[in-house]
């Protein structure tokens, strides 16, 4: 049965069935579950070439994923993902994922625009005067931006407090006794990265030490990359007592680096690590159990697919913004340095 047929059948036009099927607000309840309770038993499916003629929507969000992506960012990236894709299917969304194989990120989003081939566009990793923003702002497209930036136009982003979570790591290490304290974080020039170091140097030199640049270490967030900067970093002379950790990841490495020289994670070396609270990599599972910075990635993900919908309903979008605090949850990996 085509689109024509069931509205013949329930002598409803062609729109008022399409929009009853996609959730608009405006089709009363009972209108819904007549259409939706018809079109099982018709076995009717709206194709997209039908949706947008009568939506004006193709029922797919956009997100793109950077080439490299696979190793910096893997285990975040499947839980993030994984909460987009949930949000956006409560929805009937589909995501459609791009990955940058080309380097032309900019070209992509161009591109769904012109093509108007997605409705909507999930925007990761911002930097500085990002220039996406500013391409979907003047376009009018609708998107949110996962993280923050210092672009002054209105948009809607959700952000964990990146400078806050470092704050209080460091303050936390700092009161043990600890003074020689590493970074351990992600690629540099991303906003995030600048905002945990940010929170780490401010509180070391509101406390009165200097902050050491060979203490502070930017690379991908795998276990790879924690092994390698947290041998190095071992290797100084002074050697930092405690280190503060951008994702699971690396820390996996870290602890296999601290072990490694013979040494005990929480006696030898306190370790802080941010916790994106995989379901899979788990800071209880640790030995032993890790003190974290915890925020949890798969649920940003949820909340972002939330705000798309609410921004394609008509809802203001910088009105929907969102800073969400991250909690310090003390565990085993911290103790006072041994003297």
């Amino acid at each position: 049965m085509n689109l024509k047929e069931l509205a013949r059948e329930l002598g409803l036009s062609k729109t008022t069935i399409s929009r009853a099927l996609n959730g608009f607000p405006e089709v009363n309840e009972e209108t819904r579950v007549r259409v939706e309770q018809a079109a099982r038993k018709f076995g009717y499916a709206p194709n997209t070439s039908a949706r947008r003629l009568a939506t004006g929507r193709v029922g797919a969000a956009g997100i793109v994923l950077p080439g490299h992506l696979s190793d910096r960012y893997s285990a975040q990236t499947v839980e993030y993902v994984s909460g987009l894709a949930e949000g956006l299917a409560a929805a009937k969304i589909d995501l459609l994922m791009s990955p940058l194989l080309n380097g032309d990120e900019m070209a992509i989003y161009r591109r769904w625009i012109s093509s108007k081939s997605v409705d909507a566009v999930i925007l990761t990793d911002p930097v500085h005067s990002d220039p996406r923003i500013r391409l979907f702002v003047e376009k009018k497209f609708p998107f949110v931006l996962h993280g923050s930036t210092d672009v002054d136009l209105p948009y809607a982003w959700l952000d964990i407090d990146n400078e806050d979570a470092y704050r209080q790591a460091t303050s936390y290490l700092l009161d043990l006794g600890h003074k020689e304290i590493a970074i351990i974080e992600g690629l540099a020039g991303f906003t995030f990265t600048e905002d945990r170091q940010r929170g780490y140097v401010e509180t070391l030199t509101g406390r009165g030490l200097e902050p050491r640049s060979d203490f502070i270490v930017h690379d991908r967030f795998t276990t790879e990359a924690g092994f390698r900067a947290t041998s190095r970093l071992l290797s100084m002379s002074p050697r930092p007592t405690a280190l503060i950790v951008g994702s699971m990841m690396s820390t996996v490495g870290v602890y296999q680096a601290i072990r490694s020289n013979g040494w005990e994670v929480g006696r030898e070396v306190s370790v802080i690590a941010h916790d994106d609270v995989f379901p899979y990599l788990s800071a209880t599972d640790m030995v032993p159990v890790l003190t974290t910075t915890r925020s949890s990635v798969r649920l940003a993900g949820l909340k972002i697919a939330e705000m798309l919908v609410s921004i394609l309903d008509g809802k203001d979008a910088p009105s929907l913004s969102v800073k969400w605090p991250v909690e310090l949850i003390v565990r085993q990996s911290t103790a006072p340095p041994r003297t």
